[in-house]
C-alpha cells in the first residue's frame, strides 16, 4: 500500500480536466464517493475539506448510476450545503484538480433552447462525469485495463471463497447499449423471465391487479399508506393522464394502481409523465396499463440486480479500503483543519493556465474582488472578452 500526502501527487489542470483528456477512469456513484473519501483523507490537496467532501456527496446523490453525469445545479447546492456560491466552486474544483470529476458540458448564458428550435429561454446546464484517478487505483492496487476515461480496473475474486456470478470489470469498454460497468453476467442455464408477466389466468390477473381499496399498501415497499397518500396519489393520476394521452384508455383506478410505485417516490405529475413519455418517445401501446406495468417491474428487477452487483463488489473491494484507511492520517484531524489563506503561489498557480475563463466568469459573477486578487486583472478581462464573443455569435446563428 503506498503512502501519499500534499504535493507528491501532480494535481489535474487545464485541458485534462476534460472527459476527453482525462487520465482519470469513468465510475459509477458508488465506488466514486468511496474514492473522493480516499482523496480527501489522504492529503493530496490542500485545500480538501469537510466542506469538499460535503460537496462529493451531495453530486453522489444526484449522479446517474448508468452513465456516472451529475448536473452542477450551483444555486441550489450552495443552498443545501449552506455555503456561498464561490465557496462552492472552489471546492468543485479542488474534485476536478484531484482528478474526480472531469467536465462533460461546460455550462455557458447561451440559448439552447433555441438552439434546439424550441421557444423560450434556458442556459446550457454545466455537467460533471464521475472519475477516479490513477492515483487511487494505484494506492488500491487495482489491476487497470485500457487508459483514460474508457479505462477499467479489474478486481481479483480468485481469493474469495464462492465465486459471484457478476462481471468483476469496472466501466468495461464497449458499445452495448448499457455501460459494461453495470452489465451483470448470467450462466447460459439461467431463465430469465421478461416483461414481468406470469402464467395466471386474464380473468385472475384482471381480478388481482386492482386491490381493494381498504388495504392501502405499497406495491413495492409493503407500507401502509394514509388516506391522505391516497387522495395525493388520485390527484397526480388524473393531472398524469391529461398530460399523457394514450393513459386515457385506461380507468383512473387501474392506473392509479399501475403507478403507485412512481407515486410511492414521491414523483409528481409532470416528472412521471417524463418517465412515460421516455418509455415510448412517440409510440403508442395498445394495451397501457400493461405495457406500464411491465416497464415498472423490469425496472424494479434490474435496479435489484444492479444493487446486489454493486453491494458484492463492494464486499470484495472493502478489505483494501479499509487497509488504506487504516494507513491515512484521522478524518477527524484532517478535518479540523481550518482552509489555508490564499498565498502567492496559489494566485501564480491560478493564473497559468487560461482555459479555465468560464471558471473565472462564474466567481465574478459572485465575488468580483476575489476573482480579481485571484486571477489577476488581465485574466479576468479575457474571460468576459471570451463570453462576449461566444454571445455575439449565438445571436449571429
Amino acid at each position: 500500500m503506498s503512502d501519499y500526502s500534499a504535493g507528491q501527487v501532480a494535481l489535474v489542470r487545464g485541458a485534462d480536466q476534460e472527459v476527453a483528456c482525462t487520465a482519470s477512469r469513468r465510475s459509477g456513484p458508488r465506488r466514486w464517493l468511496r474514492a473522493a473519501r480516499w482523496l480527501i483523507a489522504a492529503g493530496l490537496h490542500g485545500r480538501a475539506n469537510t466542506t469538499t467532501l460535503a460537496i462529493a456527496e451531495d453530486l453522489g446523490t444526484r449522479m446517474d448510476y448508468d452513465t456516472g453525469h451529475v448536473r452542477y445545479c450551483l444555486d441550489e447546492l450552495a443552498a443545501r450545503i449552506g455555503v456561498s456560491r464561490a465557496t462552492v466552486k472552489r471546492h468543485v474544483a479542488v474534485l476536478r484538480e484531484l482528478g474526480a470529476l472531469a467536465w462533460v458540458v461546460h455550462g455557458t448564458k447561451r440559448n439552447v433552447r433555441r438552439a434546439l428550435g424550441m421557444k423560450g429561454y434556458a442556459a446550457t446546464a454545466t455537467v460533471y462525469a464521475a472519475v477516479i484517478p490513477p492515483v487511487y487505483d494505484h494506492a488500491m492496487g487495482h489491476t487497470i485495463v485500457g487508459s483514460g476515461y474508457e479505462a477499467r480496473a479489474i478486481v481479483d475474486q480468485r481469493s474469495q471463497g464462492k465465486p459471484v456470478d457478476k462481471s468483476p470489470v469496472d466501466n468495461a469498454g464497449s458499445e452495448a447499449c448499457e455501460p459494461p460497468s453495470l452489465t451483470l453476467v448470467k450462466e447460459e442455464s439461467q431463465v430469465q423471465m421478461g416483461g414481468g408477466f406470469n402464467y395466471t389466468p386474464r380473468a385472475g390477473r384482471e381480478l388481482h391487479s386492482i386491490p381493494h381499496q381498504t388495504n392501502k399498501r405499497s406495491n413495492d415497499g409493503g407500507h401502509r399508506r394514509s388516506a391522505s397518500d391516497v387522495e395525493h396519489a388520485h390527484r397526480v393520476v388524473r393531472l398524469v393522464r391529461a398530460l399523457v394521452n394514450w393513459t386515457q384508455r385506461v380507468p383512473l383506478r387501474r392506473l392509479e394502481f399501475v403507478l403507485r410505485p412512481l407515486t410511492d417516490r414521491g414523483l409528481d405529475a409532470r416528472q412521471i409523465a417524463d418517465e412515460l413519455h421516455g418509455m415510448t418517445l412517440g409510440w403508442r401501446p395498445a394495451k397501457p396499463a400493461e405495457f406500464i406495468q411491465a416497464r415498472l417491474e423490469a425496472d424494479a428487477e434490474r435496479q435489484a440486480e444492479l444493487d446486489q452487483y454493486e453491494a458484492e463488489l463492494e464486499a470484495a473491494v472493502a478489505p483494501m479500503d479499509n487497509q488504506a484507511m487504516r494507513d491515512l492520517m484521522s478524518l477527524k484531524t484532517l478535518f479540523a483543519q481550518p482552509e489555508p489563506e490564499r498565498t502567492d503561489e496559489d494566485r501564480l498557480r491560478a493564473r497559468m493556465d487560461w482555459n479555465v475563463w468560464p471558471e473565472v466568469l462564474d466567481h465574478l459573477d459572485d465575488d468580483p474582488d476575489d476573482a480579481n486578487d485571484l486571477y489577476g486583472e488581465a485574466l479576468c478581462k479575457y474571460a468576459i472578452g471570451r463570453q462576449d464573443l461566444i454571445e455575439r455569435r449565438g445571436a449571429w446563428v
